[in-house]
């Protein structure tokens, strides 16, 4: 079994920055890729951005294009979020999750709380 733990989270003012981590424990840990996603009090989880684990390939939700930074150190089965120029709308719960080629995410992470203040 794979166990995800995120860690970063936070209270920050809009215009700043935060960087949230999630390190991989468990097994064996080669997933096709690893992902951040985020659930707003009242809203569904949605997408934030993605890093493919052999490569370093991203992909970014529109409404963090240019303002999130996803990326991974293989060797320490961790993904990083660094998250600048926050807005109010970005506060949520972040989660991240791993998934093999082919599969949808099927690990995930307990989640931690980001809030931006305005």
């Amino acid at each position: 079994q794979v166990q995800l733990v995120e860690s970063g989270g936070g209270l920050v003012q809009a215009g700043g920055s935060l960087r949230l981590s999630c390190t991989a424990s468990g097994r064996t840990f080669s997933p096709y890729a690893m992902g951040w996603f985020r659930q707003a009090p009242g809203k569904e989880r949605v997408f934030v951005a993605r890093v493919v684990w052999i490569g370093g390939a991203t992909y970014y939700a529109d409404s963090v294009k240019g303002r999130f930074t996803i990326s991974r150190d293989n060797a320490k089965n961790t993904v990083y979020l660094q998250m600048n120029s926050l807005k109010p709308e970005d506060t949520a719960v972040y989660y991240c999750a791993a998934k093999r080629l082919g599969a949808a995410y099927d690990y995930w992470g307990q989640g931690t709380q980001v809030t931006v203040s305005s």
